[in-house]
């Protein structure tokens, strides 16, 4: 047994900071302590779902962790999201990661009046050592990938990459708005299909006063897609709703609040919840009917052979967002959400409460992600603070870890600098995932208790 004892001091910020960059959006603000444990706080080996977690870091490179929090392997680029690809998809190759092999102008591009957008210059594809064995970028339009939030490798062996196209759109006060756009790309870097969020506005549930609001935002990246992803195989699609066919896509405006099936064939969304909600005061006990979401990130539908396969989980961050903006909760805090996608109900939750503390101990008003494990319990990366953790389906946490790597924050809005150890999604990574003899440890961390937890004087 191990029980906590070291300490790392470090700074958290008032993240509403954060708010000057559309990469993070508008945020609530959150108190955090100035001197915090980091690495693994909590671990139950026996209860915990055991693997190991990628992440990018704040520090600007990727690093792979075991359950003890011990770095196992570290590539020296940033990612928005980096991820280990299944060895399924490529051969069999153990250990190869997509991140960020180059950068466009970087947090402000200055290409966009008003818009502060992170996009890549080029996404590639590494082996276990660090070497570029794929990428995308040059033969993009402009010859930039402009590549962000999100990526997916398919089981043909292309890319789909969220990328943005900025050019003016009628009827639209920004002279030269952002416009989320999704390409396939091949092996060899072209592009064989495309998606334009532009060309499909009439289809995603706004009234016209809603439009007259979009249209009428001097933010340029006026949805701010933050998710996209095959939906893969499922039950839906076998017992007959083509809705939810494998290769059709699922985005997330983090902006305008709403979650979206594009069908691949037709281009045509066929599948949608938001952008309005039932409001709070209607909650009851589960299932119960969506209420009010709020600038969610990472939906996507629990892949087959996990509990709840074919519902659709997701991170509602409830980070102020809308069109108008939505009624948010007096008390704050974010969750996650289970929905059945047909009934369209939520059927499991996991909020502060759920783990016995009041709903503001869990916040991250932007980024963050959650995933489905084989053993039932929930990934959370509640990423605002860095911090990643296992929780039972009763809400009981059972393995918790912080990050310790730190770096520069997106700026408030006075311009100054400041630090914080955010991770914008992490990802679980099965073992059989990397090459054979890959360390790791599964010690138990047992916390102390908190009335005797201090620094030495």
């Amino acid at each position: 047994m191990r029980k906590l004892s070291s300490f790392r001091c470090g700074k958290r910020d008032l993240l509403k900071l954060a708010a000057a960059v559309a990469i993070v959006a508008p945020a609530a603000i959150s108190a955090f302590p100035s001197v915090f444990p980091t690495g693994t706080t909590i671990y139950d080996p026996a209860k915990a779902h055991n693997q190991y977690v990628l992440f990018a870091g704040a520090d600007h490179k990727t690093h792979l962790i075991d359950m003890n929090g011990n770095e196992v392997r570290t590539w020296d680029y940033p990612g928005q999201p980096s991820g280990m690809l299944d060895p399924a998809l490529i051969g069999g190759k153990r250990g190869h990661v997509v991140l960020q092999t180059g950068k466009g102008g970087g947090m402000e591009t200055g290409l966009v009046p008003g818009a502060l957008v992170q996009a890549n210059k080029s996404l590639g594809e590494v082996d276990w050592n660090g070497n570029i064995v794929w990428s995308f970028g040059e033969k993009a339009p402009g010859g930039e990938a402009r590549q962000h939030h999100d990526w997916a490798r398919l089981a043909n062996g292309n890319t789909l990459v969220l990328s943005d196209i900025r050019r003016p759109i009628p009827g639209f006060a920004n002279p030269e708005p952002v416009s989320d756009a999704i390409y396939e790309v091949s092996q060899s870097g072209d592009i064989v299909w495309t998606w334009d969020m532009s060309e499909h506005l009439d289809e995603l549930g706004f009234t016209p006063s809603e439009m007259t609001l979009i249209k009428a935002s001097k933010e340029a990246d006026y949805f701010h897609v933050n998710t996209m992803r095959p939906l893969g195989p499922n039950h839906w699609y076998r017992d007959g709703d083509n809705r939810f066919a494998p290769d059709n896509i699922i985005i997330s405006s983090r902006n305008a609040n709403f979650i979206a099936i594009i069908d691949k064939a037709s281009s045509e969304i066929v599948w949608r919840v938001g952008p309005s909600y039932e409001n709070w005061e209607n909650r009851g006990p589960l299932p119960q009917d969506i209420d009010q979401i709020v600038g969610q990130h990472d939906p996507h539908m629990i892949p087959e052979g996990l509990p709840g396969a074919g519902n659709i989980l997701i991170f509602d961050n409830q980070g102020e967002a809308g069109y108008p903006p939505a009624v948010m909760k007096m008390n704050g805090g974010s969750r996650v959400i289970e929905i059945n996608p047909v009934t369209r109900k939520i059927v499991w939750e996991y909020t502060g409460s759920s783990s016995g503390s009041p709903d503001w101990s869990f916040l991250s008003s932007f980024i963050s992600n959650a995933r489905r494990l084989p053993n039932g319990n929930t990934f959370i990366d509640e990423g605002m603070n860095g911090r990643f953790f296992q929780v039972t389906p009763a809400g009981e946490i059972v393995w918790e870890y912080v990050s310790p790597y730190s770096g520069d924050a997106p700026p408030s809005p006075r311009g100054n600098k400041v630090t914080s150890n955010w991770v914008y999604r992490a990802q679980p990574v099965p073992y059989d995932w990397v090459p054979e003899g890959t360390p790791r440890t599964e010690a138990p961390v047992i916390p102390p208790a908190l009335k005797n937890f201090h620094v030495s004087q």
